[in-house]
């Protein structure tokens, strides 16, 4: 029933579509990007498994992440360079019409999309949240959702930039003036 650790170091896992390697950077849905910092091995009940130990790069906080769950709970890698005008299309576009729902519905919707992990869906968050501010005053929790939408946006587009995260909100601000 007790847990052994072993810290492996520089093993490469190949289980899933993806395999990650100690220092790589990678999305972890909801909670933006992280640094691989080790892949370590656990005895739990009798069984060995490895397990990413991911460190979020905002608030430090460590992930332990079963490598055979990687694609179950969403782990990928940070978009190429090359994808970012794609996220700043879907950012542009006409917010879809979530006015005739209540908030709590809208909520719920757009917490699941944060969810998701993808970039897309997080972009989508933004865009319709940031168009409704224009419009109205947001509820609380549509502020805080807002808020987390537009700190995932610019971790993930800045680190696939390679620049600062103030720029990054600089040039997310500039694609709605």
């Amino acid at each position: 029933m007790g847990e052994k650790s072993k810290n492996t170091g520089e093993i490469k896992v190949t289980s899933g579509k993806k395999e990650f390697s100690k220092g790589d950077l990678a999305v972890y849905p909801a909670h933006g990007v992280g640094c691989i910092e080790s892949i370590e091995s656990k005895e739990i009940n009798g069984d060995t498994m490895n397990f990413y130990m991911m460190k979020i790069v905002e608030n430090g906080m460590v992930i332990m992440i079963p490598t055979s769950n990687v694609e179950s709970v969403g782990l990928r890698e940070v978009i190429p360079e090359k994808e970012v005008p794609e996220v700043y299309k879907v950012m542009q576009e006409k917010a879809h019409g979530a006015d005739n729902q209540t908030w709590n519905r809208r909520y719920r919707e757009y917490m699941d999309k944060i969810k998701t992990g993808s970039i897309y869906d997080v972009a989508e968050v933004f865009r319709d949240l940031f168009q409704l501010k224009l419009e109205k005053d947001l509820s609380f929790g549509e502020r805080k959702l807002l808020d987390t939408a537009q700190n995932l946006l610019v971790q993930e587009l800045s680190t696939a930039k390679d620049i600062d995260e103030k720029s990054m909100m600089q040039e997310i601000e500039d694609l709605f003036n």
